[in-house]
C-alpha cells in the first residue's frame, strides 16, 4: 500500500506509546506491529472486532490512519462484516485516508445497496486530499454496473482518461464488464480492444458479456480468438462460454467444450458444474444433465433450482415436483421456477395451487417475482379476488411498486374487468416505464375503448416515453376492436418513420384485421401482397376472420389455403371455414371440413368458460354435466330459455359446426356452450348487485353474444364476459363493444 504524509495528529499520552512523536512523522504503517492492531487479524466475530476498537480508542491508536483503516477493513470485508458498523466507524476517523475511503467504497459495491458506494465516493470527492487511484475505479464501475448506471458509469470512465489510468489493465477489464453489464456491448468491445496486454480476466469479461447480452456467436468467436492468443483459459472462461452454448441451443458445441474442459484439466469449481448442468438442460438434453447432476459431489441451491427450473419448462410436472420436494432448502427461487413454469405454460390453476401452498407452509416469503407470477396466472383466470388479495398483500407488506408490479397488476384488473381499478394504479404509479405505458394502452384496448387508448398512446409520447412494438400492437388492437379504421393506418405508417420500431407480423395482422372488420377487403389483400416480411398464419388468420364477418367464400378459401400450408395443424383454420360454410348452408362442406380434421386427427379447442364465485374458480366445458349443481344451472338454463322465448329470441344456428336435422336439437347444442353455462352458473350463485365475471378461452359466438345481452335485461344483471380477444361488458340489454367485434 502506498504512503500518504497525514496532517499533524495529538494523540493522547500512553505508557504503550512510542517515545518519538514529531508532528511530522508518517503515522501510515507506524503502529502496524502495535498489539493491539495485530489483534484485529485474530477477530472472529463482530462482538470481539467492538472490543479491540474500544482498545483503540483507549490507547489512542485508532486515530492513527493504518490502524483505522484496518479496523475498517475486518468491519467491512470480513466473514463477520457489519457495514453499518463499519460506516460508523469510518464516519470517527478525522482524515481517513486513500486506502479506507476504497475498502468502504469497495464494501458499499457489492451490498445491496450499491447507490451508497456511489455516495461515498461524492463525500470522498469533496473530503479526501487524494484523488481517486486505480483501486478505486473498479470498485465504482461494480456499482455502477449493479445499479446499470450507464450514463454514471461513462463519467466515470472520463474522470479515468483525465487521471491517465485508461491503460491500468484492472481499470479497463473492469471497464469492460460495466459496459457489459449495461448491455452495450459495443463500447464494451471497443474498450477490450484498447487493451495493450489482454490477460484472462479481460476475455473473460467480454466473453460474459457477450453470452448474458445475447449474442452467444459473438462470445464464441471471442473464445476462438482467446485461443489463438495462447491465452490459457480458466474455469470462469468456460462459464461464459457454457452460457453462450446454452443461449444458441448448441448442445453439440456444449459437448465439445465439456470434453475441453477435461482435456485441459481446468479446475471444476461449484459455478462451473452449474454451468454445464444449466447448458445441458437449456439444449434438452435431459438425461444427460440428471447425469451430470447425479455426479455433483457438491451442489448448492442453484443446482437443484437449474433442475427444477429444467422440468418444469419442459412440461415435466411430476419430476419437477419430485426434484422441488427432495431439496434439501426450498428457498423463494425455488418455488419462483415451479410457480412460474406452470404461468408461463398456460397452467394458471397449479400455478396458483402451489402459490397457495407457499403462503400456508411460510418457509419463504414471497418476493416481486412470486408476486408478478402469481398475479399474471390470476389474470389468465379472472380469479380477481386472489389478485385484490395480492394487491392488498403488497400494501400491508410496504412492498414498493416498480414497474413489472405496476404492469402487472393493470394487466390483472383489466383482464378481472375491473377497468377502473386498473386505471387507479396507473395513475398512482410514481414510475412508469413502456411496459406500464402499454399495459394500460392494453387494458382500454381489450374493454373497447379505442379512442381513449389512443389519447394514452398521445400522452405516452407527450411524457417522452419511447413505444415499443408492444405498444403498437396493442394500439393497433385498439383500433382494430372499435373499427377506428383512419386512425389505425395513420398510427401503422407512422411506425418505422416517426419511431423507428419497424412492423412485424403481429403489426401487419393487426392491420389486416382492422381493414378486414370494417369490410376493406381489397385493401386488406393489397396490404398482405405488399408486405416486405412473410406472410405468416396470423396475417392469414386476420384475413380468414375478417371473411367470416362479410362472408366473402371465394377470398376465406384461398385465406384458410395459405395458413394451412403455414400451419396444417391449425384446427382454428378448420373451425373458421366451417363457420363461413354452415352460414352460407353449405353443409356437405361443413362435413368434408370434419373429416378431413378426423383424417388428420385433429380436434377442435374444446369452449372452457370459468367463473369466480366467493374465492373459488369453477371450470365449465361445453355440454359440461360434471359440477355438483349440475341439475340446478341446467333447470336454470330451461328457465332462461323460456323467458328468451317469451321475447322473441331465436337461435342462430349458423353457429354449429355440424348439420342437426331436428330444430329442438339445434337449440340444445347451443344452449350448452360453455359460457351459457357458467352464466347460469353466476345466477344461481352470486346476489344480483355482484357483477357476473365469466372468462371463456374461446372467441364468443354469436348466439352467445345476443343471449347474454338479453340476460343482461331480462334478469337486470351486469355480465362481464372475456373471451380470447376482448371484454363484453353486458348491461340492461346492450354491450360496450356495440356489436363491433
Amino acid at each position: 500500500m502506498a504512503t500518504f504524509i497525514t496532517p499533524p495528529l495529538s494523540l493522547p499520552h500512553h505508557t504503550n506509546l512510542p517515545n518519538s512523536t514529531s508532528p511530522n512523522i508518517d503515522n501510515d504503517r507506524y503502529f502496524a506491529n502495535h498489539p493491539t492492531v495485530l489483534l484485529i487479524s485474530q477477530c472472529t466475530s463482530l462482538k470481539s472486532l467492538k472490543q479491540v476498537h474500544a482498545q483503540m480508542l483507549r490507547s489512542g491508536i485508532f486515530f492513527d490512519p493504518f490502524s483505522a483503516s484496518k479496523l475498517i477493513t475486518a468491519s467491512a470485508l470480513s466473514p463477520y462484516s457489519s457495514l453499518d458498523y463499519a460506516r460508523q466507524v469510518f464516519d470517527q476517523i478525522p482524515q481517513p485516508n486513500l486506502y479506507t475511503w476504497n475498502t468502504l467504497i469497495r464494501a458499499y459495491a457489492s451490498s445491496p445497496d450499491p447507490t451508497q458506494s456511489l455516495l461515498l465516493f461524492l463525500q470522498m470527492l469533496l473530503q479526501c486530499e487524494h484523488f481517486p487511484d486505480k483501486f478505486t475505479f473498479p470498485f465504482l464501475f461494480k456499482a455502477a454496473s449493479e445499479l446499470k448506471a450507464f450514463r454514471v458509469g461513462r463519467v466515470f470512465h472520463g474522470m479515468v482518461i483525465k487521471a491517465s489510468l485508461s491503460t491500468d489493465i484492472f481499470v479497463l477489464n473492469s471497464l469492460v464488464h460495466f459496459y457489459g453489464s449495461c448491455g452495450n456491448l459495443d463500447f464494451a468491445y471497443g474498450v477490450f480492444l484498447k487493451i495493450p496486454r489482454k490477460d484472462v480476466v479481460s476475455w473473460n469479461s467480454i466473453i460474459m458479456g457477450f453470452a448474458r447480452g445475447g449474442y452467444p456467436e459473438e462470445a464464441l468467436d471471442v473464445f476462438r480468438g482467446m485461443e489463438k492468443e495462447n491465452v490459457k483459459p480458466n474455469d470462469v472462461t468456460m462459464v461464459g462460454v457454457l452460457l453462450a452454448c446454452a443461449k444458441k441451443l448448441d448442445l453439440e458445441f456444449g459437448r465439445w467444450v465439456c470434453s475441453y474442459i477435461e482435456k485441459n484439466e481446468i479446475s471444476v469449481s461449484l459455478t462451473l458444474s452449474n454451468a454445464i448442468l444449466d447448458m445441458y438442460m437449456k439444449c434438452g438434453s435431459v438425461e444427460e444433465a440428471k447425469k451430470w447432476f447425479d455426479r455433483m459431489q457438491e451442489r448448492d441451491i442453484f443446482t437443484w433450482t437449474t433442475m427444477l427450473d429444467g422440468y418444469a419448462k419442459l412440461g415435466e410436472y411430476d419430476e419437477a415436483r419430485r426434484v422441488f420436494d427432495a431439496m434439501p432448502c426450498q428457498d423463494i427461487a425455488a418455488w419462483n421456477a415451479l410457480i412460474s413454469a406452470y404461468e408461463q405454460n398456460s397452467k394458471p390453476k397449479e400455478a396458483l395451487a402451489i402459490f397457495r401452498e407457499l403462503q400456508l407452509r411460510k418457509d419463504a416469503k414471497p418476493d416481486e417475482v412470486t408476486l408478478v407470477c402469481a398475479l399474471s396466472a390470476s389474470a389468465q383466470l379472472g380469479a380477481m379476488d386472489l389478485g385484490r388479495w395480492i394487491h392488498v398483500y403488497i400494501k400491508k407488506r410496504g412492498i414498493k411498486l416498480n414497474c413489472h408490479l405496476t404492469t402487472s397488476l393493470i394487466d390483472m384488473y383489466s383482464k378481472g374487468g375491473d377497468l377502473d381499478k386498473a386505471l387507479e394504479v396507473f395513475c398512482s404509479a410514481e414510475s412508469k416505464d413502456v411496459f406500464v405505458w402499454s399495459a394500460m394502452i392494453a387494458g382500454l384496448a381489450m374493454h373497447g375503448h379505442g379512442r381513449a387508448a389512443i389519447d394514452l398512446f398521445s400522452k405516452m409520447l407527450e411524457a417522452k416515453v419511447q413505444p415499443n412494438a408492444v405498444t403498437f400492437t396493442n394500439v393497433l388492437c385498439a383500433c382494430s376492436h372499435t373499427g377506428l379504421v383512419n386512425e389505425g393506418r395513420t398510427l401503422f405508417y407512422q411506425m418505422e418513420p416517426v419511431h423507428g420500431v419497424v412492423p412485424g407480423e403481429k403489426h401487419y395482422a393487426c392491420m389486416v384485421d382492422i381493414l378486414g372488420r370494417s369490410g376493406l377487403l381489397d385493401e386488406a389483400v393489397e396490404l398482405t401482397e405488399k408486405m416486405p416480411i412473410a406472410r405468416t398464419a396470423s396475417v392469414w388468420g386476420a384475413l380468414l376472420g375478417a371473411c367470416r364477418l362479410h362472408g366473402n367464400l371465394e377470398l376465406a378459401e384461398k385465406a384458410c389455403s395459405n395458413l394451412l400450408e403455414l400451419d396444417p395443424r391449425n384446427h382454428g383454420a378448420y373451425v373458421l371455414l366451417s363457420n363461413i360454410y354452415a352460414k352460407t348452408g353449405k353443409w356437405d362442406r361443413v362435413s368434408g371440413l370434419r373429416k378431413v380434421m378426423r383424417d388428420s386427427g385433429l380436434k377442435k379447442e374444446p369452449g372452457c368458460s370459468s367463473i369466480e364465485v366467493n374465492g373459488v374458480v369453477h371450470e365449465f366445458l361445453a355440454g359440461d354435466s360434471s359440477h355438483p349443481l349440475s341439475m340446478e344451472i341446467y333447470s336454470k338454463l330451461d328457465e332462461v330459455a323460456a323467458r328468451l322465448k317469451s321475447v322473441g329470441y331465436v337461435p342462430n344456428k349458423s353457429y354449429l359446426l355440424q348439420h342437426v336435422e331436428e330444430e329442438d336439437m339445434k337449440e340444445q347444442a347451443l344452449n350448452l356452450h360453455s359460457e351459457k353455462l357458467a352464466i347460469a352458473f353466476g345466477l344461481i350463485t352470486m346476489v344480483p348487485s355482484q357483477p357476473i365475471r365469466v372468462v371463456k378461452n374461446l372467441r364468443i359466438c354469436g348466439d352467445c353474444h345476443s343471449v347474454a345481452k338479453l340476460i343482461s335485461r331480462l334478469y337486470d344483471r351486469e355480465i362481464l364476459l372475456r373471451d380470447r380477444y376482448r371484454f363484453h361488458y353486458f348491461r340492461e340489454g346492450n354491450c360496450s363493444c356495440m356489436d363491433y367485434w
